[in-house]
């Protein structure tokens, strides 16, 4: 008998969610993907000690100011962690912009680009790599530019329908929309706590942005993330892709009971109908979905956090 890991790469991509490549290697997924926090957490690892050494004598020659320079390596680290995720799965790495630059169109636009040139001097084409940036709408305005320049992008943090929608109207390659954060925020927000897998808010809103997007015919990629249990995973099973943390790709693995396929293309429900509006009509939705909004600017306060707790991280270790 197959284990649910081994059935769900059957009928979904799985995508590794971390920064680790020896863990990324023990479970064979397609794809990785990396955020700030996972950055932070894999550079002070003794695995990586030589290429964040590499980088800070590396950027410290260079004739650079003190900001650059620290912009420079934290650039060079995430392109270097990327470099070695990619040496272990046939896919792509996702490496994200500064989510400092969430709420700017145009430096998110020069960050990427930055971060793709660093990928291509270290022999990487731009096929095998995603850049991340938060779906908000400068987010998703930068990954319509850069789209239509051959980089493709994931957009992240993602918890609702509007979101998507215009994430998939702008052509993005990805989208991550969360689960388990959702379900967070139901738990910490409502009377209700306990949720059957099929209840949950984070899986609803997962599947009906999957059968949305199938319903249109767009090409957009839809990558569930963010999830705290297996039943979540299970529940999406079918779905284009899924990334998922370590600890829950063991239990998977541990698992040996069927999975059944949950989300198909060629089923997708009854017709979902929605029009997508101008920036106003965005912002207004964005605003009128309380746990989207307060997601959304959580996660990027997380983000932007750990980034900095990262540079104070780095400078030490340049002293």
């Amino acid at each position: 008998m197959k284990s649910k890991l081994a059935q769900l790469k059957e009928m979904t991509t799985v995508v590794a969610d971390t920064g680790d490549f020896e863990a990324i290697s023990q479970y064979s997924p397609e794809d990785a993907t990396t955020n700030p926090s996972l950055i932070l957490k894999a550079a002070q690892m003794p695995t990586y000690k030589s290429l964040v050494d590499d980088v800070v004598s590396d950027v410290s020659m260079q004739n650079l100011s003190s900001t650059e320079q620290l912009s420079l390596c934290m650039d060079k680290l995430a392109v270097g962690i990327g470099q070695k995720i990619i040496q272990v799965v046939p896919g792509r790495v996702s490496t994200e912009v500064d989510a400092r630059l969430s709420f700017d169109t145009e430096r998110s636009i020069i960050k990427a680009r930055q971060l793709i040139d660093l990928y291509q001097q270290a022999g990487i084409g731009k096929d095998r790599v995603l850049i991340k940036m938060a779906s908000t709408f400068e987010g998703i305005r930068a990954a319509e530019q850069l789209e239509k320049e051959g980089i493709n992008c994931n957009l992240t943090l993602l918890f609702n329908f509007t979101q998507a929608a215009a994430a998939a109207d702008a052509g993005a390659y990805l989208i991550s929309p969360f689960v388990g954060r959702i379900l967070d925020w139901y738990k910490a927000n409502t009377d209700q706590q306990d949720y059957s897998p099929d209840e949950d808010p984070g899986v609803q809103s997962v599947t009906r942005i999957y059968n949305y997007y199938k319903q249109c015919g767009y090409n957009t990629v839809v990558m569930g993330a963010s999830f705290r249990n297996i039943g979540e995973i299970t529940e999406l099973a079918g779905c284009d892709r899924l990334t998922i943390s370590p600890n829950l790709l063991q239990a998977l693995d541990d698992d040996f009971g069927s999975l059944e396929r949950k989300l198909d293309a060629s089923s997708t429900g009854s017709k979902i109908y929605y029009s997508l509006g101008n920036e106003s009509a965005f912002r207004y939705e964005l605003n009128d979905d309380p746990m989207a909004t307060e997601k959304l600017s959580q996660g990027i306060r997380s983000f932007i956090a750990d980034q900095i707790k990262l540079e104070s991280w780095l400078l030490k270790a340049n002293k």
